[in-house]
């Protein structure tokens, strides 16, 4: 395993982890921007553009685009978060080549009138499908109401009305703004020879726009702290997600906080699966730790009979206080750390979780990580460390959103997060 760096004139850069042993090869272009990058008045513009880079190039319509990448057999896809938007294809090492040549030419997309237009109304129904999804819509307004003013707030997908608002040239100005070379990085993974690689994404980008796109209010948030209530009469459970500031991705405490989430509220054998799913009382629970560029947030979710909401409630708040009291044990930290490594090693496997895991570590780092590396990284991890992130971070100040038929519900009392916790530490 050998990786590789090169930075062109115009700004872009290209990386690459060749794994010779491999019998595929992934390659995507990750663009540095999404939902937190927008004016109000372009609200779910990243989303959309996403779909209108498929639509059709200067050498391919929509339907060529398709059929190329099918003509190699490939498996590609493209997704918008907050802060990126990302273009991917795995293929067999032979066709790298090829999906490199596609995905760099929908990267420079014709952008048209009619395909706008009828865009805009599959992005309108898709909106209206995940409306109709209470685990999805109890999130977006979950992670509006912990932000509140910042701009991590923002909506991927946008709303019906700001949508149907968009215009084809604020779409342009927006494309011209942030697909930028200097805002793109171009990455590989997997079998495929580096020199042929970088001779030919160099030929590919060469002309592509030099400049500097700017990310504003890079920051971190303690969340809003409030709790809504939505009534929603149509679903039979009650959906409820909890949010509470967690480490940035550039901290070096990210890893004791996927740690952290993992001990709290992984799907099996952690806290909230033994005191909420196990008992019967929730039908799932979850706790997941999400990291952005100046900011980080703890998600803990779960999904109940609404009858169960407010104890299901007590009992997360406990479980997060008594973790703060008592501390985190080696049994819990070590049994986490299994967990993770065997994930790590697992998706490792696969090219394209590499070209993921690659690329994102550099678009938030600017390094890279082997697997042993990041092996390594979480096996470090010590209880004084999981004890530094339980006092530097409000864990127990909680912006809490429930969705569901009730219509009333009372947040019960969230005991004050003590300084000098009683904790273990090695």
């Amino acid at each position: 395993m050998t990786f590789h760096q090169q930075q062109c004139s115009n700004g872009l850069t290209i990386i690459g982890e060749v794994i010779p042993e491999a019998r595929s090869a992934a390659v995507g272009f990750f663009v540095r921007t999404g939902s937190r990058d927008e004016t109000v008045e372009e609200s779910g513009v990243s989303h959309f553009l996403e779909h209108m880079l498929f639509k059709g190039t200067k050498k391919r319509d929509a339907a060529q685009v398709n059929k190329d990448f099918d003509k190699i057999g490939a498996n590609y896809n493209a997704f918008t978060s907050e802060e990126n938007t990302v273009f991917y294809a795995s293929t067999l090492p032979e066709y790298h080549q090829d999906a490199t040549e596609i995905l760099a030419d929908i990267l420079r997309p014709s952008l048209r009138s009619a395909d706008f237009e009828m865009e805009k109304k599959v992005i309108i129904e898709e909106i209206g499908m995940y409306e109709d999804n209470p685990g999805w819509m109890v999130f977006d307004h979950a992670r509006k109401l912990f932000f509140a003013d910042h701009p991590l707030g923002n909506s991927v997908l946008g709303t019906a009305q700001s949508i149907t608002d968009l215009k084809r040239d604020q779409m342009l100005d927006y494309f011209q703004r942030r697909y930028i070379a200097s805002n793109i990085t171009l990455v590989a993974s997997g079998n495929f020879e580096w020199d042929k690689f970088l001779k030919k994404a160099e030929k590919l980008t060469t002309n592509w726009k030099f400049g500097m796109a700017r990310r504003d209010h890079i920051r971190q948030t303690s969340g809003s702290a409030e709790f809504k209530l939505l009534e929603k009469k149509t679903t039979t459970q009650q959906n409820v997600v909890m949010i509470c500031p967690g480490p940035p991705a550039a901290s070096p405490l990210r890893y004791a906080a996927n740690l952290f989430a993992m001990i709290l509220g992984d799907q099996s054998g952690s806290r909230l699966y033994w005191s909420l799913v196990d008992s019967g009382l929730a039908e799932s629970a979850d706790c997941s730790f999400h990291e952005y560029d100046g900011a980080g947030a703890f998600y803990t979710s779960f999904s109940c009979d609404p009858k169960n909401t407010h104890k299901n409630l007590e009992i997360v708040i406990k479980q997060i206080h008594e973790l703060i009291i008592k501390g985190i044990t080696e049994e819990e930290l070590e049994q986490a750390k299994s967990k993770v490594l065997s994930r790590i090693v697992r998706a490792g496997e696969k090219t394209m979780n590499r070209l993921q895991e690659v690329g994102m570590t550099w678009v938030y780092l600017r390094k890279y990580k082997s697997v042993d590396e990041d092996m390594q990284t979480y096996e470090k991890v010590n209880l004084r460390q999981m004890q530094q992130l339980i006092e530097r971070y409000p864990l127990l100040r909680l912006t809490t959103t429930a969705m569901g038929p009730l219509a009333k519900l009372k947040m019960p009392d969230i005991p004050k997060q003590p300084k000098v916790p009683n904790a273990q530490h090695s």
